[in-house]
């Protein structure tokens, strides 16, 4: 079954949306649109009655409303829903939480519990910056924790800042789908695009597409290819 982003434009570059209960790694540099490419996501789950979920560690439910608060997909709406949950873990899990049940482990096993308990079908995580703070053997605990998140029963975006396409990490290679949002300059003008990378058993083709910015949101134009 595949899960529609929400994002305009999207679905069509992998055959109707994402394959649903999978895990896919959203990458790019700093102002590509990745939060708000997960914003599309969370917004149109909650549209379609879906119990979703974002976690983050570095800013607050004010900062994401006030980022997002300038377009008009709905974003705003989502967050007074019932079906929404906003968890910064960051306020909500203490040094001394972290010491009882150990960094790495105790983590994973609250929040993969708090999704499987609560019937979670969306989960936005942001970002791996995240990972990096709560886990001391960044590795092998890292490993543990994407496999864990793989084996609920929801569709995981998590959110990875990278700046090159080609410098692959764990995430990226445990994951079922990597996305690749591009924002260089040429000519003195910003140039923004979107590559699919990986998508497990979805027939894609690696093209970078156009990607633009409105006050809907964002959109990706697939007749459009952007040479990098």
């Amino acid at each position: 079954m595949r899960v529609s982003t929400g994002v305009p434009g999207f679905d069509e570059l992998t055959n109707g949306g994402l394959i649903q209960d999978r895990l896919y790694v959203i990458s790019g540099p700093p102002g590509s649109g990745k939060t708000t490419f997960c914003s599309h996501f969370a917004t149109q789950g909650v549209g379609l009655g879906e119990k979703t979920l974002f976690v983050t560690l570095h800013e607050t439910q004010e900062e994401l409303t006030d980022d997002m608060g300038n377009y008009s997909f709905g974003f705003e709406r989502t967050l007074d829903s019932s079906n929404f949950r906003f968890l910064n873990l960051h306020s909500e899990i203490d040094d001394q939480t972290l010491i009882e049940f150990g960094r790495g482990g105790g983590v994973t096993q609250r929040l993969t519990s708090l999704i499987d308990s609560n019937n979670i079908d969306r989960v936005i995580i942001d970002s791996m910056i995240l990972l990096d703070y709560f886990f001391s053997d960044a590795s092998e605990e890292v490993t543990g924790f994407l496999t864990e998140l793989k084996q609920t029963d929801a569709t995981v975006l998590l959110i990875s800042e990278m700046t090159d396409p080609s410098s692959y990490s764990d995430e990226h290679y445990l994951s079922h789908g990597v996305i690749f949002l591009h924002n260089f300059l040429e000519g003195g003008k910003m140039k923004r695009g979107i590559q699919v990378i990986k998508m497990r058993g979805t027939d894609i083709d690696t093209d970078i597409r156009k990607v633009s910015f409105s006050e809907d949101g964002l959109q990706v134009h697939p007749e459009q290819k952007v040479e990098s």
